[in-house]
């Protein structure tokens, strides 16, 4: 996982991140459980791709559903793994299901 991903522990964790953040924020919500973990787990590489080539741009933030859930539920994700693109604390884009980095730029690109 890349240094510029963040990974809150808990919700206030998370939301200090985003209160914090001067960019829109990229959160990555993954599972822990056994469906969620390779999907996840690929991801992962997809999303530490993006926190360095959008450096200063977008803060990413890997986000653990079980330790999230207030975050989960006010950003409407109902699977792992899933991309919610945030702007001022608003979602401005959501895509659940693997995405490749390419999608995600595009994600990224039609809202920064």
């Amino acid at each position: 996982m890349a240094k510029r991903v963040h990974q809150p522990r808990e919700d206030a964790e998370f939301d200090f991140i985003l209160r914090m953040s001067g960019v829109p924020v990229l959160a990555y919500f993954i599972g822990t459980w056994p469906k969620a973990i390779e999907p996840c787990r690929a991801m992962d590489l997809v999303v530490g791709d993006i926190a360095d080539e959008y450096t200063g741009r977008v803060t990413v933030v890997r986000t653990d559903i079980t330790r999230c859930p207030d975050a989960t539920t006010r950003y409407g994700v109902t699977g792992a793994p899933s991309c919610v693109l945030l702007k001022e604390g608003e979602a401005a884009a959501h895509s659940e299901g693997p995405m490749t980095t390419a999608e995600v730029r595009d994600l990224l690109d039609g809202h920064l």
